[in-house]
């Protein structure tokens, strides 16, 4: 498994471990049964960015703690120079770039996202998770499934949506497409 992966599983054990909280209660944040979650905190199965924005909320920790280890510090302005946000990758196909991580108490969490191209025949990983989404192409050309709908998006093309429904994307034309991806 990814060594970040493994990161954010030590922090998620020990968030629980430090607050005093029942696995069953991280599950039911998580929307998933106690033997998943366990996965997410041993490791074993990569823990979608939704699920660590609920948790986020519900025990007042900065997503990009969970993320990436740091805490904001910024109150008034954060400052992001291009190519040089907080990277990481997520699962083999997506890369996620934090473009807000310094700042304290965001109302929201933008990130540019890379997604490299797959096998034409290989399944959409779906998520879904709590609050609202925006996308906005920058490059690239992708397939977005929402809640079983197909939608090709194109570069200057952007889509705001329900984060509860269940959403996936894919690159297309066997080129890597990037995204700006606003959770709130």
């Amino acid at each position: 498994m990814n060594g970040q992966i493994r990161e954010i599983a030590l922090r998620l054990s020990g968030l629980r471990e430090v607050l005093n909280i029942p696995l069953e209660e991280m599950a039911e944040t998580c929307n998933v049964s106690v033997d998943e979650y366990l996965n997410y905190e041993s490791g074993e199965a990569d823990i979608p960015i939704g699920a660590l924005q609920d948790i986020a909320k519900k025990y007042n920790v900065g997503l990009t703690a969970l993320l990436f280890g740091d805490e904001p510090t910024m109150k008034s302005y954060f400052l992001t120079r291009a190519g040089q946000g907080t990277a990481m990758e997520r699962y083999s196909a997506y890369k996620y770039q934090a473009l807000a991580a310094g700042f304290v108490g965001r109302k929201a969490d933008p990130f540019i996202v890379s997604v490299e191209p797959k096998a034409d025949d290989e399944p959409i990983t779906l998520n879904s998770h709590n609050g609202q989404e925006f996308n906005f192409v920058l490059t690239g050309k992708m397939l977005l499934t929402i809640n079983g709908h197909e939608l090709v998006l194109n570069e200057g093309d952007s889509l705001y949506f329900d984060g509860t429904l269940p959403h996936g994307m894919k690159a297309l034309d066997g080129k890597t497409v990037k995204f700006l991806a606003v959770i709130f």
